[in-house]
């Protein structure tokens, strides 16, 4: 079992940065890929970015290529993922996931944290 719980989630304006963390507990996070998704209101889950789970192999949608950042520290059972100019279509709720390999569906991911909310006011 692993349990994932994302913070770094509110409110910015258009064009500035957040930084989402996703901590790990359980097994260790090493074992997984991780996956970031978001869900605006109304639509589907969408894939975001996902990292390999030794690092060595990032894939990100193309909406967030060049702003977006996914690393991960397995030493500290932690998965970032660095927003920089953001944009009022970024606003959703964003989910870390951990699963077998860089998936692009969300229901190939194991296990999920509860989200949290970003918010980008234009």
């Amino acid at each position: 079992q692993v349990q994932l719980v994302e913070s770094g989630g509110g409110l910015v304006q258009a064009g500035g940065s957040l930084r989402l963390s996703c901590a790990a507990s359980g097994r260790t996070v090493s074992d997984y890929a991780m996956g970031w998704f978001r869900q605006a209101p109304g639509k589907e889950h969408e894939f975001v970015a996902a990292i390999s789970w030794s690092g060595g192999n990032t894939v990100y949608t193309d909406s967030v290529k060049g702003r977006f950042t996914i690393s991960r520290d397995n030493a500290e059972n932690t998965v970032n993922l660095q927003m920089n100019s953001l944009k009022p279509e970024d606003t959703a709720v964003y989910y870390c996931g951990a699963g077998l390999a860089e998936f692009r569906n969300w229901t190939q991911y194991a296990y999920w944290g509860q989200g949290t909310q970003v918010t980008v006011s234009s």
